[in-house]
This record gives C-alpha cells, structure tokens and sequence, in this order.
C-alpha cells in the first residue's frame, strides 16, 4: 500500500507532537515531580510512534518506542527525572525532528540511532517488557467458544499453533475506533488467524463498543513479537495477551468496573467536543492559490473605480462602490486566513536557549511575551533565521556569565525577554537582554580597524549610529572564534534578511544594564498600500510604512552641504534623492518649469532622506508582484504593480535609497 498520499498529514501532525513533547519537556525539567507533565509527553510519544509505524518509517518507530519506554518508567516511579534524562530525551527528540525533516524532503527518514537506543535502554528499566506484562495480569473474561469454533483451536493446538486471547484498549479520544480495528486485524492476519472477537465483528465496524475489543487468535508467533507489532498501530492505549484456556478469569475489579466507566464518559465527552468543532485543516497551497485569484480581483477593482469615475452614471458608480467594500472585506478576510501566529516560530527557541546557555556555562532564563501576535506566512517563513543570531548574539556577547553577574551585584540568571505586538499595520519583535550592553569604544575600535568608518567620524556620532555598525559585514568584538560566535557572520545577515521583507532593525543598548533589538516588520508582503508619483511620464509607488510626510517646498530652499543637496526638514538636515536621475527617467521637454519642488519623506530608523518626485497624485492599495527571474536584482527597485488605468507601476524600496 502506498502512503503517499498521506504523507502531509503525518508530516503536520509529527510537527505538531514534536513541538508538544520539546515544551512539556522543558516544563517537566522545571517539575520533574508533575506526572501529568510526564503522561502529555507520553501520549504525543505513543501517537508519534504509532503513525511512523503505520507509515513504514522503522528508525522512527523504533526510536519513539524506546524514549516512549523511559517516559513509561518515569510515570511508573522507576525512573526519577534528572538532567540526564532530560538531556538524553532532548537528545532523541532532536534525532526524531531531523528524521522527520529528512521524510518532509523526499527522503526516508532513516538514520543511525543505535547508540542513542542504547544509551536510552541504560537509563531505562532493562525489563520493561516483561514488568509490563507482568503488571497487566489477566482481568479478561475467557471468551466463550462454540463447538465449531472449539474445534478449529484443538486442531490448530495439535499443528504446533499458540492459542491467545488478546484484549486490545484504544485511547479514550480516539476518533476512528472501526479504522483502528481494520488496521489490527490487518496486521494480525499477516502471521495468523482471527477466530472469534467480542462484541462480534459487525458491532466493531458500526463502532459499537467502547474502548476495549478482545479475540482469540491463532499464531506460531510469540506474544511479545505480536504485541510488538500491534503497538505499530497509533491510538491504542494497552495491549494484554494471554495463553487461552476457555476457563473464565476472576471478574472485574471495581477499580476497574469505575475506570471503564469514566473511560467511557470521557469518549462521549470527546464525541461532543468533536461534533463542536469549527476548525478545518487547509492546505496552504490552496490559500495561496484563492489569493493570487484575489489578487487578480484587486487589480481589476482599481480598473472599475478609474473607469466610473470617467463615465458619469449613477448606477455604475453606485455598484463600483459597493464592490469596493465588498472587496475591502474579502481582502481583510483572506489576509487573516494567511495569518500564522509567530508562536511557530517562537516555539523552537527554549530548546535552543537551554543548550546555548549550557554550551556557554551560564544561567538564562527566557521569557516569551505575545507569542499570539499574527504575521503573515511569508513573512514568518523568514524571520526564524535572523531571530537566531540575535538570541545567540544576546547569550553569548549580552549576558554575563554567573560569576560575573554576581560580582557586579546582579542575579546570577541572566533574562532574555522575546517580545512581539501589533502596532498600526506593522509588527514589532523584540529581543531584550539584562546583560552588558554594548561597549560604545570597542565598538568605535572595531569599525576604524575594519575601515567601517573613519577616526574623526566617530567623534560626532550618536550612540544609536554606533550601535548600528556591529550590523556592518564581517564585524565581531568576539575575543575567540567559537561554535557559537566571533567569526563575524551573522548580524549583517540579519539586517539584510530584515530589510528584503521590507522591515527595518533598531537598536537601543544601556552600558551594564542590556541591549534590546527592534525589528519592525509589514504584518503582509503581498497587498501594500502605497504613495503614487509621477516622475515625469512615469508613474512609480512608494510604500505608505517608510513614508514620514510630503512636503512641497520652493527651489530656493534647497541648500548644498558637503556637494550633495540637502534641505532643512525641522531642524534636521536631510539630503535629497531626485528620482529622475536614480531612475534616468526622460525628460518631458515640454514640461514647465516648477517653482517648487514636490517631495516625499522617507525614514529607515532615525535616518531621513528626501525623494524628490514632479508631483503625488495619491494613496492606493496595490497587489505587489515580482519582476520575475531576469529582474530580481534591479536596485531600488522592489516589484512592480498594475493600476487601474493597466499601466504598469514600479514599487520602489526606500531602503536602497537612504543614506
């Protein structure tokens, strides 16, 4: 059987269950007494496994069962919860999300795990196996066979066949108990013989039972290789075979009788909260597809405006308008569909800290604050990267080490604080640490040593502009070349990552006190509002999240400072950009001479510059598209759109243009 098909929905759902096992794990470190913590990490294991097995992948399987047997002992008091546990268990999970990304790339998922199998046996119970079967002593009823049935058994005894009678448990939320048989009995059949089950076959199908179904069957297998390969099923809770004799056993205890009882209230709670739900799971190509169409819808929306504002009829211009917000709704609609929260992202750095931290011999405690906060999916497809190099910057280079820390009068564990939260339609993230801060003179010393910039620049700076040259290329103040730092690759990554979304990257430091990182990022990349221009014939867009003011000014006040042309915006001297000549735009000869100029400002953190442009002609929600293959590396340049008229328009980046 292929499972080609289904390969999504196991690569999702391992996800997921990976993530859940990484957080309850770092929650079990902080309460190795909390069992319920344990029995989380145990049941995402146990799903885990099962859907591996069932999808062919061995190595998988076979590690998810034996971390699932150290979880096992630890829920069972054999096993306490230390720091080599967890750093065993953390060791696995880590081998389990490099198979699955392996899987998610076409490949097998197979890898060599026998030496973290048989480190993770030496810390488990070497006879797990048997304990278990030891601890599900026989509370079965024998099932009662007819004469025909009786028969068949005596034969098959006198072949040389084992008799057993299996009690299979599902899970108290299992959702398709009549698959879950199917794929048993499946598996069964391919070593032996199904003779009788209890209820009858026809109730399993119709789902007609609570949790628990029993058989008898007929095998030259042992039990614990046929117990071994029922667990390869996922949403079964406990398997329990016997020898079959036809005796009837001692009936159910009351703790038992109660068990089954509450397993059964709970499987109806489960059916209720089923029936409530309102979620559907939707490929995200699908989402992509339904907005490029709106995409399309948006274009043609600016066409139909242009068009009734020039043919003046009541109707038209009645229905464009209504379309209009019609459109403004389906847009809101969609974009929130794109939504992600950046939890997805946030998710994978407590690990990541707890093994930085150990690395480096140092105490940090990480807190993650708006974690719900909503960015579009391309944009969080991208911002994993450069989130890790300033938490790695900030554990290494930021927070002192314990020794340090308490001579200096501060807590020995450092804090780093990951923070993300809407403002307007941008996103802000930041990642603040209470470390040392930035030293302004090594800093200063680093830049002229690399030519950055020169001695006497650095006299007039301000400490913002000083701490915005650790983001230069190649730049490190790192003492030592390690794992972790000091080769000088890294922030400028971040920088240039940042800016390619469209966003922009602060800093703020406080000499002994820490640093704080600010990116601000466009909550979407596809649908932008922008300031149009004309620049003689031509029409270009300006993004409305860099733009600061427009302002229309006489010849005569632009100034010359240094050769370049400037002029005085508020106190602040700001240079100016003509875009006619960035662009080699033609000039139209026939065009008057202006007395003013029309400028637009643009700002990139604390700098400013002036786009100068013939005049604005007004703001207008576009659908940004790429330039495609050939184009990609025009400069200044960062797409292009169509407008209503179905010209074409180019989208500029300001970011390239600001000095």
């Amino acid at each position: 059987m292929s499972n080609h098909q289904y390969i999504d929905v196991f690569l999702d759902e391992s996800h997921e269950h990976l993530q859940a096992i990484n957080d309850n794990l770092l929650s079990l470190e902080k309460q190795p007494e909390n069992l319920e913590i344990v029995n989380e990490i145990f049941r995402s294991a146990h799903t885990l496994k099962g859907m591996a097995a069932t999808m062919e992948f061995t190595d998988l399987a076979s590690l998810t069962h034996q971390m699932e047997n150290v979880l096992d002992d630890i829920r069972n008091e054999e096993l306490t919860v230390t720091t080599e546990v967890i750093d065993l268990t953390f060791e696995a999970v880590e081998a389990l999300e490099e198979m699955v990304d392996a899987i998610a790339e076409g490949g097998t998922g197979e890898k060599d795990i026998s030496d973290l199998v048989a480190r993770l046996e030496q810390i488990g119970s070497p006879s797990h196996t048997e304990q278990s079967q030891t601890q599900a002593a026989s509370t079965i009823p024998a099932i009662e066979l007819d004469e025909y049935e009786a028969t068949v058994v005596n034969e098959a005894k006198e072949r040389g066949f084992s008799v057993y009678q299996i009690s299979i448990e599902l899970i108290d939320d299992c959702m398709l108990k009549a698959a879950r048989v199917f794929m048993v009995f499946d598996i069964l059949e391919e070593f032996g013989e199904v003779i009788k089950t209890v209820p009858p076959t026809e109730d399993l199908e119709e789902e007609k039972f609570d949790h628990t179904f029993s058989l008898v069957f007929l095998s030259k297998e042992t039990a614990e290789a046929i117990s071994a390969r029922i667990y390869k099923v996922s949403e079964i809770e406990h398997v329990q075979i016997d020898n079959y004799t036809g005796e009837k056993s001692a009936p159910k205890t009351e703790k038992s009788q109660v068990k089954q009882e509450k397993s059964a209230q709970d499987h109806q709670h489960a059916q209720r909260k089923t029936h409530q739900s309102k979620t559907i799971r939707v490929n995200m190509e699908r989402i992509d597809a339904l907005m490029n169409l709106f995409e399309e819808v948006v274009i043609d929306r600016g066409r139909l405006e242009d068009l009734a504002e020039n043919i003046d009829h009541q109707e038209l211009t009645d229905t464009v308008e209504h379309l209009s917000r019609i459109s403004a709704s389906m847009q809101d609609l969609i974009l929130t569909m794109r939504m992600v929260p950046i939890e997805k992202v946030f998710n994978r750095f407590p690990r990541m800290v707890r093994g930085l931290a150990k690395d480096l011999d140092k105490q940090v405690d990480l807190e993650i604050v708006g974690s719900e906060t909503e960015l579009d999916r391309t944009v969080i497809d991208e911002i994993g990267d450069p989130l890790v190099h300033l938490i790695r910057n900030s554990v290494d280079h930021g927070i002192e080490t314990p020794a340090k820390r308490k001579e200096i009068g501060k807590p020995e564990e450092g804090k780093l604080t990951l923070r993300a939260f809407h403002s307007g339609n941008d996103v802000f993230i930041e990642v603040e640490d209470d470390g040392a801060g930035i030293d302004r003179k090594k800093v200063i010393r680093k830049a002229i040593d690399n030519g950055v910039i020169a001695p006497e620049q650095s006299e007039n700076m301000r400490d913002d502009e000083i701490y915005q040259l650790i983001l230069s290329s190649g730049f490190s103040t790192a003492h030592e070349i390690s794992d972790i730092s000091g080769r000088g690759v890294g922030l400028d990554v971040v920088r240039t990552k940042i800016e390619s979304l469209g966003g922009r990257i602060s800093i703020a430091s406080y000499p002994g006190k820490g640093s704080k990182f600010t990116i601000q990022l466009p909550l979407t990349l596809s649908i932008m509002s922008v300031l149009l221009v004309n620049v003689q014939k031509e029409t270009y867009g300006i993004p409305l999240s860099s733009v600061v003011e427009t302002v229309l000014l006489p010849e005569e006040q632009v100034m010359f400072a240094h050769g370049k042309r400037v002029i005085d915006f508020r106190g602040d001297v700001t240079p100016l950009v003509f875009l006619e000549d960035v662009f080699n735009v033609p000039k139209n000869v026939y065009a008057e001479e202006q007395k003013y100029i029309a400028i637009v400002i643009v700002n990139k953190g604390d700098k400013r510059t002036g786009l100068v442009v013939d005049s604005f002609i007004g703001q207008q929600e576009v659908v940004l598209k790429s330039l495609g293959h050939y184009l990609q590396d025009v400069p200044a340049i960062s797409g292009a759109t169509i407008l209503g008229d179905g010209r074409v328009s180019l989208i500029i980046d300001p970011n390239e243009l600001i000095t």
